[in-house]
């Protein structure tokens, strides 16, 4: 007897780099597990329609600005699931009228939470490493113990291609590369490649809309104009710099620290900071806003 179908609409509620998260009572499919709002889609429903529904009747809140976030397949014992996924930003004037038992709960927790295993793509998306080491060397990938994002500008792309390869498809998760080189990568490498960067210019040239459903995109910024469009497309986490000066860069206008934390604590998405920064300012990073740290010369170690 063939397995029933059920199409459900997921809304993955962002604040503050802080996502909602419920529980399902027991007399529930995949029940006494943690969830994220959202239920089947009525008859005559887009799949966004049914998430505004779900949440205004679930959560308690009304939101107009929602971004596609993946499209997964899953097949239980009992029963084949096919959600549909969405995500939104939740304002200040909003937090007050959510219903309880909904809670927020910072991007790392979530590893520790017991969601349904169709669920399990969702969390490793959500979860950043706090630490993302620059590099032009694709062989420093498998020693790195944080993600990596790989800055090259390469014009031999076969020759790339024959080193990612080599790579585990858990260290290609790891890696972050710039949308130029990742959209001249065969299909193959572009599907095992989770994580793409924008540079600001590319940033500013997208609109709502044009980022590939399913992937993981950061975007360089440099001020609270690129921060905002960052969130109007639907990015996943930003580059924000300088902090401090660099070698490299020794008359750029820099943030300092008190600039980043008013610009981070803007965003309900990570921001990392970056430039003349090193993996011992994580602390002070995170009191300023910021959910990690990334950088080339002082993160050659990790």
């Amino acid at each position: 007897m063939a397995k029933a179908t059920v199409d459900v609409s997921i809304a993955i509620l962002l604040h503050k780099s802080k996502v909602l998260v419920g529980w399902r009572q027991a007399n529930q499919h995949q029940g006494n597990k943690h969830e994220f709002p959202g239920g089947k889609i009525e008859e005559g429903e887009t799949p966004e329609q049914a998430c505004r529904r779900e949440v205004y009747e679930e959560v308690g809140i009304g939101l107009k600005e929602w971004h596609q976030f993946d499209v997964i397949r899953h097949e239980y014992d009992d029963i084949i699931v096919t959600l549909h996924l969405f995500h939104a930003y939740v304002p200040d004037e909003l937090l007050n009228l959510i219903h309880q038992p909904w809670s927020w709960f910072s991007r790392d927790q979530l590893a520790d939470l017991n969601f349904p295993k169709a669920n399990s793509t969702i969390i490793e998306r959500l979860i950043w490493s706090h630490l993302i080491k620059i590099s032009d060397q694709v062989d420093e990938l498998p020693e790195t113990n944080s993600q990596m994002y790989l800055r090259i500008e390469s014009k031999d792309i076969e020759k790339l291609q024959q080193q990612l390869i080599k790579l585990s498809e858990q260290q290609l998760l790891k890696l972050i590369v710039n949308v130029d080189v990742w959209q001249q990568l065969n299909t193959v490498l572009q599907e095992k490649i989770k994580t793409v960067h924008l540079k600001q210019f590319q940033l500013m040239q997208l609109k709502k809309g044009d980022l590939v459903v399913a992937k993981r995109y950061i975007a360089a910024c440099h001020d609270a104009v690129s921060v905002q469009h960052a969130h109007q497309i639907g990015c996943d986490a930003i580059f924000l710099s300088p902090v401090n000066p660099t070698a490299t860069h020794l008359n750029s206008k820099v943030l300092g620290w008190d600039g980043f934390a008013a610009l981070a604590q803007k965003s309900d998405i990570p921001v990392f900071a970056l430039g003349g920064v090193a993996p011992a300012d994580l602390k002070q990073a995170q009191k300023c806003n910021a959910y990690g740290l990334a950088g080339i010369r002082q993160f050659s170690s990790i």
